[in-house]
């Protein structure tokens, strides 16, 4: 990972991604003074270190900025400070905000609607990861402390509560334990409801050896969509991947964060 950050043409690309998630190969080589070959290498590169996650969409293969490996090296390296850290990233945004932007920016580009992917490999079986997906005894502990509800069967409701309340609400749409799971997903926190748009998460577990590999897709959001919401999720997903992944290979949830109500 570290390599692949050493890189300033990849760094470039992993900032386009974080402007607009979903480009193709030919919107990012208009990014940089090279060849397709060359940009597609760079791709490769940072695909291999597990911070860009590539999918089929239609008939072009889309990519898609994933930051579960960067947010593992903050919990463990930089967890204790974060408090602090989290101050000074205020601090930065709040004077970023006062200062002009480049109209140009990727974010105002027309592309795929917006989706997150992301990928990490956890150190368990297909079956544990499954029941930490759907049980509550895991969820309050890598979830943000909520429990969830649901038969998990097509077509039944699920909901998240933390401390009773419901966070989190929706549809199973399809159900194939213990490799892959579709639901509906709508927030109920910071007192929003039905107002707020439907979208969907997929989970998929894929067997490798004595890992599995999960890929999560929140997908479903409007071709323009850059709420809140959507910002709240781009930042809370790297979290709770990183918490799950944790906890399924030592045993241990990890603290802060992700004991404490999505923000």
């Amino acid at each position: 990972m570290f390599r692949a950050l050493a890189d300033p043409s990849r760094r470039l690309l992993l900032d386009r991604l974080r402007g607009r998630d979903g480009q193709s190969l030919t919107e990012l080589t208009s990014v940089l003074s090279m060849t397709r070959f060359g940009v597609r290498k760079h791709l490769h590169v940072l695909e291999e270190a597990g911070l860009v996650t590539a999918r089929k969409v239609g008939r072009e293969r889309r990519h898609y900025l994933n930051p579960v490996p960067i947010q593992r090296v903050a919990d463990r390296w930089v967890g204790r400070f974060r408090h602090a850290a989290g101050l000074l990233a205020d601090l930065t945004d709040a004077l970023e905000a006062t200062m002009p932007t480049d109209t140009t920016d990727a974010a105002t580009e027309p592309g795929a609607p917006p989706a997150h992917v992301l990928r990490t490999y956890i150190r368990t079986t297909p079956d544990q990861l499954w029941r930490a997906i759907t049980e509550s005894e895991f969820t309050l502990q890598y979830f943000f402390h909520s429990t969830i509800e649901s038969t998990w069967e097509p077509g039944t409701p699920y909901t998240m509560a933390i401390d009773g309340d419901v966070a989190i609400e929706g549809e199973v749409l399809e159900a194939e334990a213990p490799h892959r799971l579709v639901q509906s997903w709508r927030k109920h926190w910071d007192g929003e409801g039905d107002d707020v748009p439907t979208t969907r998460v997929t989970w998929e577990i894929e067997a490798q050896g004595s890992m599995c590999l999960l890929t999560v897709v929140h997908d479903g959001w409007s071709a323009d969509d850059h709420s809140d919401t959507y910002q709240q999720v781009q930042g809370g997903w790297p979290l709770i991947l990183s918490g799950l992944k944790t906890l399924l290979e030592t045993g241990q949830p990890l603290a802060g964060e992700l004991s404490t109500k999505p923000r």
